[in-house]
């Protein structure tokens, strides 16, 4: 691959502040383009002014802003979007952070400009001018490395692969509208309704850094679970079993068929560690289990294991970081 830039999908709240994956995936953009230079892609009618420091600290030289009349958070008017992109700024490589919707997006970028697509990687290297993609697969019990063997990849990174760092020089991003020429076909899906999550003041929970989940040991009982999360200012997860139990929302179920996480830690009280479980979180940087069956599965693939109630180890556990807290 030659000196190219490298393309980054600059995901983005409502308010328009970036999330916090997308500082990773700039990171790995600067390690990847070398003196191709990073641009992002800003889709939204959100304004970019806020995220303009940020972009600027991160090396990013140009903001592409999408213009449409038609809806970005539809996959196919997006995938419009980030292929006028890769036309006006001839960039070699994409990255999006790995999402349900950005993976969709994704699959259809690589269909129409016909690159190569890799989807859920853990990292991004270059080796002899080829993008290799590195992912774990088979319920995290393998782990590949996927080279592109096409002239352009597209690659959707999960959050919590790369450490975020600042540019040794900033930069001074200029926006640049790009007009998007939408297809017929990507709007034959409309978007009758789109509802924003109440702000629950936990951080997301695919990019979280520390993400405590609940299993069928807790009974239903979540508290001790978000007092714990809470105190390492992490997300809540919860297992296939107790979001089937009505027990919490399906949105915090982690597995094959929920979200796949991998934050720096991971803690699950009550969590049997079944396999389509393991295979949502299998990648996570540390695993503390805490159930009180020493036979359950899980405590085949934790850093860290504790026999015992969760309803005695999970509050002692607060308490005591509360106290180191200060």
């Amino acid at each position: 691959m030659t000196a190219t830039p490298v393309l980054v999908l600059l995901d983005h709240a409502a308010d328009g502040t970036l999330r916090p994956p997308v500082r990773e995936l700039l990171t790995l953009a600067r390690e990847l383009a070398g003196d191709g230079g990073v641009q992002g892609v800003w889709a939204g009618a959100e304004d970019v002014a806020g995220a303009l420091p940020v972009l600027a600290a991160q090396g990013v030289s140009t903001v592409h802003r999408l213009v449409t009349d038609a809806d970005v958070h539809l996959s196919a008017v997006l995938a419009d979007g980030l292929e006028a992109a890769l036309a006006t700024s001839d960039a070699a490589v994409l990255l999006l952070v790995s999402s349900f919707e950005n993976k969709e997006a994704a699959a259809r970028v690589a269909v129409r400009t016909g690159a190569g697509v890799v989807t859920d990687a853990d990292g991004v290297t270059l080796e002899d001018g080829r993008v290799v993609a590195h992912k774990t697969v088979l319920a995290g019990t393998w782990t590949t490395r996927c080279a592109v063997t096409t002239p352009r990849a597209v690659v959707t990174v999960k959050a919590n692969s790369v450490t975020a760092q600042d540019a040794a020089v900033p930069a001074t991003p200029a926006v640049v509208d790009l007009p998007v020429d939408v297809r017929p076909g990507s709007t034959r899906v409309h978007l009758v309704e789109r509802t924003e999550h109440a702000d629950s003041g936990r951080p997301d929970l695919g990019s979280a850094h520390v993400v405590v989940v609940g299993g069928r040991g807790t009974e239903g009982d979540f508290s001790v679970v978000e007092e714990l999360a809470d105190v390492l200012g992490g997300a809540v997860g919860a297992t296939r079993v107790a979001t089937d139990e009505g027990w919490i929302a399906h949105d915090a179920q982690i597995g094959q068929t929920g979200v796949t996480v991998s934050p720096r830690l991971y803690i699950g009280a009550g969590v049997s560690g079944a396999v389509h479980h393991r295979g949502g979180m299998q990648a996570s940087g540390t695993i503390v289990a805490v159930n009180n069956d020493p036979d359950a599965p899980i405590f085949e693939i934790a850093d860290f294991g504790v026999v015992g109630d969760l309803f005695t180890v999970l509050p002692q556990a607060a308490a005591e970081l509360r106290r180191l807290q200060g």
